[in-house]
């Protein structure tokens, strides 16, 4: 009579709903299997770098309970591996790079795959090089290895003639390869991967072999709209029990949300190997560092606590925007205009592209600061396209009124025209007749057309240029800045406006002068250019220092 077999998995390794689901579709746990992946670490690789290099690659506790044991142990009721995904999320410095090197020579060598294919991936030709540098080493220092396995270091090819396999190096910033079929793929810094196509590519190149292994091994980034956030947010809805998906294995070590980044108690939770290959007196060295600007704040947060921050180079604290709608906060615009009905304001206006949002913003002067009503126009297949996209809310913040559409592929800019000074055809008032608008700033570069519309029907003094350059920028730049730290910046709560401050980067020239950096920016920025030229036009003033100009802070 045949052995049945076991279909259970031990009580630690069932940690999410989607192991619990895979062991009713009679998945099992092979304890062996995983244990001879083990023993090829220790056996076969040595470090070769820093104060264990020459030794034995015993996997750090993380490594094995948390990684190398479900990954390889986990088997399907044929018997071949349950994850053909694996997502790994990890702080820089913990080990991920050679424990990523020494897999992907497990697959090349160990994995009992004829013909093996083993590819490892990153954004660039250096980034590529850097896992696989790390196997190349771990070969020569290994005997067992290097009497196997051939480096052919001009191809990026490490092969294992025996069985007519091979390793090598790609980098996304090469054209797309077709026709690949890998048997282990892997993914490093995933987060850096600006353009998905080559991702698209690969990811089903394995779709024939037996046991294939897709292995993502990143640290956070700050594009929202990257393959690298989607692949997070996947690995996520795993561990939260969203996405029952059996076959994706998943893994973050991460600070909370609500965690204090100072603390080292945090430091330890987003760390594993903290304390091992983490030095703490380095870590506090770094950390001390990054008190220093909110740049290095950022820094720190997705480096070493691995945190998805808004900005590459950051400009604004999201918490002190946030704090600057408290006490102050609509629910929709109409609550909002009411609110302001009648009063002066300035207004900024940045017709950015034709082809996506362009923003009209309005300053109202306080005693002590200033409030901001803005206002958001979108072509109607702009709205479809990032939805399809999944980027942004722009559907939402339509539907809440927050944006208006207009339809056709092109922004309309007579209805931005008509909202503006009323529609008298239709009997339909603009926002002149609902607010005292002094004067508008306008950027001839995008802007000079419906600046001309303006001042015809509103008179010539109804519009200033604004250039976008140092000269004009830099002043209501940092002056916007104070008022935000400040908590004076009142921008009633509004979505949109947020989403483009998280944005926001900014750049100076040598003079220290600041302005905001489109190029730089993650996504739309549109709304606070407008809103710094309305507060530049109002007069307003922050009152406190920069943050840049009292640290001494060179901003890139």
């Amino acid at each position: 009579m045949a052995k049945r077999r076991n279909t259970s998995a031990p009580p630690d390794l069932l940690r999410t709903e989607a192991d619990r689901v895979a062991v009713s579709e009679g998945c099992f746990f092979d304890a062996p299997a995983a244990d001879r992946v083990r023993e090829f670490f220790r056996l076969f690789l040595r470090h070769s770098k820093g104060a264990w290099a020459q030794q034995a690659f015993e996997l750090l506790d993380w490594q094995w309970h948390d990684v190398i044991r479900p990954v390889f142990g986990w088997k399907r009721k044929d018997g071949s591996r349950r994850f053909r995904r694996a997502l790994i999320w990890i702080p820089k410095k913990n080990g991920k790079s050679t424990l990523v090197s020494g897999i992907n020579l497990y697959l090349l060598l160990a994995d009992q795959e004829p013909g093996a294919e083993i590819y490892t991936v990153a954004a660039d030709r250096k980034q590529a090089g850097i896992v696989f540098d790390e196997s190349v080493r771990m070969v020569k220092a290994s005997p067992g290895l290097s009497s196997r396995l051939e480096v052919i270091q001009s191809k990026k090819r490490i092969a294992f003639h025996q069985t007519n396999s091979f390793y090598e190096a790609l980098s996304a910033d090469v054209p797309t390869k077709e026709g690949i079929n890998w048997h282990g793929l892997s993914y490093d810094e995933l987060h850096a991967i600006k353009d998905r196509k080559m991702f698209d590519t690969l990811r089903y190149g394995g779709a024939s072999r037996r046991q294939p292994l897709f292995f993502v091994i990143s640290t956070a980034g700050y594009d929202r709209q990257s393959i690298g956030f989607e692949q997070y947010c996947r690995a996520k809805e795993i561990l939260e029990g969203r996405n029952p998906d059996t076959s994706t294995f998943a893994y973050v070590a991460e600070a909370g949300p609500d965690d204090d980044w100072a603390a080292e108690e945090t430091w330890r939770k987003a760390n594993p190997s903290y304390g091992i290959t983490l030095n703490s007196d380095s870590f506090t060295e770094d950390f001390k560092e990054a008190k220093l600007s909110p740049a290095g704040e950022n820094t720190f947060k997705r480096y070493r606590l691995n945190l998805w921050t808004q900005q590459d180079v950051r400009w604004l604290r999201m918490e002190d925007w946030d704090r600057c709608a408290a006490e102050r906060s609509v629910t929709s615009l109409a609550e909002a205009e009411k609110l302001l009905e009648g009063r002066e304001c300035w207004g900024g206006l940045d017709l950015a592209s034709k082809l996506d949002l362009n923003a009209f913003v309005l300053a109202f002067p306080e005693d002590d600061g200033v409030i901001l009503l803005p206002y958001f126009w979108v072509p109607e297949r702009a709205g479809e396209e990032r939805e399809r996209r999944n980027l942004t809310s722009y559907q939402t913040w339509i539907k809440q009124g927050w944006i208006k559409q207009t339809p056709g592929d092109v922004v309309d800019y007579d209805r931005i025209f008509k909202d503006i000074v009323g529609d008298k055809e239709a009997g339909t008032p603009g926002l002149v007749d609902k607010f005292r608008i002094q004067k508008n700033a306008f950027d001839p570069w995008n802007a000079y057309q419906l600046a001309l519309q303006l001042m015809r029907e509103c008179g010539e003094e109804f519009c200033e240029e604004f250039r976008q350059g140092y000269a004009s920028m830099n002043e209501p730049t940092k002056e916007f800045e104070k008022l935000v730290v400040a908590g004076n910046l009142w921008h009633l709560g509004n979505p949109v406006l947020r989403w483009m401050a998280g944005n926001v980067a900014v750049e100076s020239d040598p003079a220290g002068n600041l302005k905001p950096s489109k190029k730089k920016a993650i996504d739309k920025i549109d709304g606070v250019v407008a809103g710094i030229m309305a507060v530049g036009l109002s007069g307003v003033r922050g009152g406190e220092s920069s943050v840049y100009d009292s640290r001494g802070i060179e901003v890139l």
